[in-house]
């Protein structure tokens, strides 16, 4: 079978749902010469990222808290920040993500009730405010949601689960993970009265990993005041102590911090409602193609899809990761595996952070190839299906200028 060899010419086809391409502006400025993280160019540097992270979460009364961390530490700081041992908290199964929470939930010595899914949908708001109803005691302290489920291509209703928290007039925090959401997709967070939102670099920001973030809101803030768990390095207090003027309260991730400012200006250049236009559009051309070769969307709820990325399940007998392997040898492509429940069952289209039309008919196309060297049963047309839409896309501004 032909292979790639070590020195293939172009670049890889990096098509995991995160980390994502990192563009080449936001290379050069993680390039700029390290500065003094006490001197008064630092300080403006500081203060220019947190400013400029509370408009990507979209927040003006809140805090915007970074971390020299990857998300898995944002999730952590939410955490230890708000609660005391023994709390318990309303979680719900939608994906490997929120497994993995629970389960620092728990090492922390929180309570958790994980309520089950079938992985294949986002978070229900009539569940939320039947659980919430039924809690007379006020007995939940937050209920923790993944905005979208990175292991399985769902996205939950951030918006209406906060108003199902009002409807059961229910004092808990709202805690969101955004880590493959922020940047990507939609979020808002004072409009959906967000407590704490935890995101992370590597994806719809369009940077290496290296960097974690809070947005906090001022309930969160009074309950930090009465929340009793050990922390230290994620103590919010002495970070937005020293992010008053621009600085943390230890060595920061200077060259990271050019990066995410140079990187928040591209998000804003493009306009945040162009760049979620953007994903929705490769989203759907990604899912068109799905359906023209036959497979299956892992997601079952259409208006819980993902504009991140697309996970798509395999036929019974045939292993994601075989196929992946194959497509990675053939083609130089990265395609994302299969976590937890599904893995070996699907493979994931990430199409999120610096894309494009021409960089998802690439990836399209690697898959089409790859589905046929793997002897994977499908229809061809999946490239064109994607191509008519994208083009139909792009006509349509053309049509309104000549207007």
């Amino acid at each position: 079978m032909f292979k790639l060899s070590n020195a293939a010419s172009g670049r890889h086809f990096l098509q995991i749902p995160g980390p994502t391409n990192v563009p080449d502006r936001v290379l050069r400025a993680i390039d700029n010469p390290t500065i003094d993280h006490r001197g008064p160019e630092f300080g403006a540097l500081g203060k220019k990222a947190i400013v400029g992270m509370k408009s990507i979460f979209k927040t003006t009364e809140g805090h915007a808290i970074i971390f020299p961390a990857s998300g898995t530490g944002a999730w952590e700081a939410a955490l230890v920040n708000t609660l005391s041992p023994g709390d318990a908290v309303l979680m719900f199964e939608t994906g490997q993500f929120a497994t993995l929470w629970r389960k620092m939930a728990e090492k922390l010595g929180l309570k958790v009730e994980f309520v089950p899914g079938d992985w294949r949908r986002g978070v229900d708001p009539a569940l939320v405010e039947a659980k919430l109803v039924a809690d007379k005691a006020h007995a939940y302290k937050a209920v923790m949601v993944v905005h979208n489920e990175t292991s399985t291509g769902c996205a939950s209703r951030v918006g209406e689960v906060r108003k199902a928290i009002d409807r059961a007039k229910h004092p808990a925090l709202l805690m969101v993970d955004t880590i493959s959401s922020l940047g990507s997709i939609d979020y808002r967070h004072d409009e959906w009265g967000v407590d704490v939102t935890v995101a992370g670099s590597q994806k719809g920001l369009m940077l290496p990993p290296g960097l974690s973030f809070n947005a906090v809101s001022k309930k969160a803030l009074e309950a930090a005041k009465t929340a009793k768990m050990t922390k230290s390095f994620w103590a919010w207090d002495e970070m937005i102590a020293a992010n008053a003027n621009g600085y943390f309260p230890y060595t920061p991730a200077t060259n990271m911090l050019y990066g995410l400012v140079e990187a928040i200006d591209m998000l804003h250049e493009e306009g945040l409602d162009n760049v979620f236009a953007r994903h929705d559009r490769h989203a759907e051309a990604t899912r068109r193609a799905a359906r023209a070769w036959g497979l299956e969307i892992l997601c079952v709820e259409p208006k819980e899809y993902s504009s991140s990325l697309t996970a798509l399940l395999m036929p019974q007998g045939h292993d994601a990761d075989r196929f992946r392997k194959l497509t990675l040898e053939a083609f130089d492509m990265s395609l994302g595996a299969g976590l937890g429940k599904v893995a070996g069952k699907v493979f994931r289209i990430g199409h999120l952070g610096s894309f494009n039309d021409l960089t998802l008919m690439g990836t399209l196309a690697g898959v089409e190839m790859g589905l046929s060297l793997a002897g994977v049963p499908h229809k061809k047309g999946g490239v064109d299906a994607a191509m008519v839409y994208l083009a139909e896309c792009a006509a349509k501004p053309v049509a309104a200028a000549a207007q």
